[in-house]
């Protein structure tokens, strides 16, 4: 009998296919590792067709940078100063002239819990706080580099969600709550939409660690779109970024060719199978990559100025500083979405539920030099205008102490701040009541971060939707558009 591609898909299923055709051991290996990642299934049904990597309107931004501390920032000690936390501390939010302006039913709270929080003791603020930049918009003490970049910073200091524990981290990348599911974060929706800018680089890329509850992205997209993990190290970037020991370049490349004429085949054989498609362009990706990334972390044609801006000679900033200038040369070299997260590991290293002073005094040290290092050097290189800067953290923390100098969780109301790509700089947007309790001016959900995001992207959240998947309208959420340009 002639085995044709019609009868050959009859007869075999994908997995058998790729791994019998393959070759021998080439095929093999191909077939186990898209079965491992989950995209080879026998009777897979089809899967939808990805967008076109085209905007759906002009772009004001072609880049992201989503910065991430993970714990919980105390919005209060760092972007959104309360003296009045310091005026009043001690006393009970009952014993304030502010009780009356905590009312549940505009809220929507539960009357019991509410009060339960009138009888919590305010905390006096940790650190002093000054006016900063021409716009005079104060902040804390603590980011006195971060202050020195506030007019070309939009702060929205009128946040909120809904997860009054660690998995807000997933809330805040996803907009949904940990217990709805899994759902696929802003970053993979970015990628998922838009195309590649550099085909040497993958185009969403994530640096330091990241929590179970918040280590991957794609989820029903997909694994073509979770970040690609990246370490600051040129000699190991990346896991399985080096050729197997004693293969040489002109090996690789021949059984690299090799893949691509199954890639062919397949593709006569499954013209409908986008994913199995795009898991086998990142295998062939990472062949690129295996020169291109270690190049874009080298920091030998840096100059010295360069490197001191970001703290790299100084101990408590040359990790994060390390992981900025990273970034930096990243963005350059046309990467899309970048998501770095400091301070990963159980809770997260801002979660200040004792001892606040030393631990956000300890963790700005390590991010506030870095951060405007990499606002500056953007800016001096004419890449700020083409690049969103993101500051968030899952949340803020009380008001009142918990036991005796720390806080607690705070989900009602905290800050967050970006910068470049479109947006207003030098403005406050959105604010929190008189002890920072909860957002009562321009609140914002999380999403309306996303939304305002993909818009400066040139990116419409609903023409994204895929088949079978209908998201809640709070899902896209509303871009901000009095911090836009």
């Amino acid at each position: 009998m002639t085995i044709t591609a019609t009868n050959l898909h009859r007869s075999r299923d994908r997995r058998t296919f790729l791994a019998d055709f393959g070759l021998g051991f080439t095929g093999l290996a191909l077939g186990a590792m898209l079965a491992r990642d989950g995209i080879v299934r026998a009777n897979e049904p089809d899967v939808w067709q990805p967008p076109n990597g085209k905007p759906h309107f002009a772009p004001k931004a072609k880049s992201v940078v989503w910065l991430f501390m993970n714990g919980g920032v105390s919005h209060a000690e760092s972007f959104d100063p309360k003296p009045e936390m310091t005026k009043y501390a001690g006393k009970s939010i009952s014993e304030t002239p502010y009780a009356d302006t905590q009312k549940p039913e505009r809220l929507n709270r539960r009357e019991v819990a509410f009060n339960v929080e009138l009888r919590q003791k305010l905390y006096p603020l940790q650190v002093g706080f000054r006016k900063y930049g021409d716009s005079g918009i104060e902040l804390s003490d603590w980011v006195p580099h971060i202050g020195s970049c506030i007019d070309d910073i939009a702060i929205v200091r009128s946040m909120w969600t809904t997860d009054d524990n660690h998995g807000a981290q997933t809330q805040f990348h996803s907009g949904r709550h940990m217990l709805d599911g899994e759902y696929p974060t802003l970053g993979a929706w970015v990628h998922y939409g838009l195309g590649s800018i550099n085909e040497n680089l993958p185009q969403f890329i994530s640096m330091g660690n990241r929590e179970y509850w918040n280590a991957k992205d794609g989820h029903y997209l997909g694994p073509a779109h979770d970040a690609v993990p990246i370490r600051i190290d040129p000699n190991n970037p990346l896991d399985y970024g080096k050729p197997a020991s004693g293969l040489g370049f002109d090996e690789q490349e021949l059984s690299f060719e090799l893949a691509g004429r199954l890639n062919r085949l397949k593709a006569i054989e499954y013209p409908n199978d986008p994913a199995l498609l795009a898991r086998i362009k990142a295998y062939e990706l990472a062949f690129r990559m295996q020169t291109s990334v270690p190049e874009a972390l080298g920091f030998n044609a840096e100059t010295q100025a360069t490197q001191e801006l970001y703290g790299l000679n100084e101990p408590a900033t040359r990790d994060f500083g390390s992981q900025m200038l990273a970034t930096r040369r990243l963005i350059e070299r046309g990467v899309r979405f970048i998501q770095v997260q400091h301070g990963a590991g159980g809770a997260g290293a801002w979660d200040a539920h004792s001892n606040l002073k030393h631990n956000h005094e300890t963790n700005f040290k390590a991010v506030d030099k870095p951060v405007a290092g990499l606002l500056k050097d953007l800016k001096q290189r004419g890449l700020l205008d083409s690049t969103l800067v993101i500051f968030a953290s899952e949340f803020g923390r009380t008001p009142a102490s918990q036991g005796t100098d720390g806080r607690d969780h705070h989900p009602y109301g905290f800050s967050v701040w970006m910068a470049g790509g479109g947006l207003k700089g030098g403005i406050a947007h959105g604010a929190t009541d008189e002890i920072g309790f909860h957002a009562v001016e321009h609140r914002h959900y999380v999403t309306d971060i996303h939304a305002t995001i993909l818009k400066q992207l040139g990116l419409d959240s609903r023409k994204l939707e895929v088949p079978g998947r209908k998201r809640l309208d709070i899902d896209h959420g509303k871009p901000i558009d009095e911090i836009i340009v």
